[in-house]
């Protein structure tokens, strides 16, 4: 959706209220404070499992962003993936039909983008976040929320029932 689109200022976010989210993309785009604008996304698109609309609006430009090496961390993915994950565990929450196609087409562009990173990448965050996008778009709901967590947390779920 092209940023000149009013539907923006009329989509809610993950508290429900809503949330423009073109600032903080614009920001990633060109190159301003990345933490800022990406703690303020994950403020925004996301609560306690929870989006909306400019949760799913948001995941083609963030999609844009990494194909286009604006943004070489872990948050993209894990933000996209934390967004999926939220839909696919809410029976009735579908992205909306007029953004369908794109949001489709993003999440090729994330799993192409991600299995290329995914060979030079070290951070484990980055690492984990590359995986869930990776068992999302191979439509792997439980391996994209065990790819998400850490080793160490990985770790603890293992010796809780014994694998450890």
């Amino acid at each position: 959706m092209d940023f000149s689109d009013e539907r923006w200022s009329k989509l809610k976010g993950g508290y429900g209220t809503f949330y423009d989210p073109r600032n903080a993309l614009k920001t990633l785009e060109v190159g301003g404070d990345q933490e800022e604008a990406w703690a303020e996304l994950w403020k925004e698109l996301h609560h306690q499992g929870d989006v909306g609309e400019a949760s799913f609006a948001s995941v083609p430009v963030i999609a844009r962003l990494v194909v286009n090496g604006k943004t070489i961390d872990w948050n993209p993915y894990a933000l996209v993936a934390t967004i999926e994950g939220a839909r696919q565990s809410k029976e009735s929450l579908e992205v909306p039909e007029w953004l369908s196609i794109e949001y489709a087409e993003a999440w090729r562009h994330l799993y192409t983008a991600g299995v290329d990173a995914l060979e030079n990448a070290l951070d484990e965050s980055l690492i984990c976040s590359i995986m869930a996008v990776l068992a999302h778009y191979k439509r792997q709901p439980m391996l994209a929320r065990m790819a998400i967590l850490s080793e160490s947390e990985r770790g603890d779920m293992l010796s809780e029932v014994g694998w450890g």
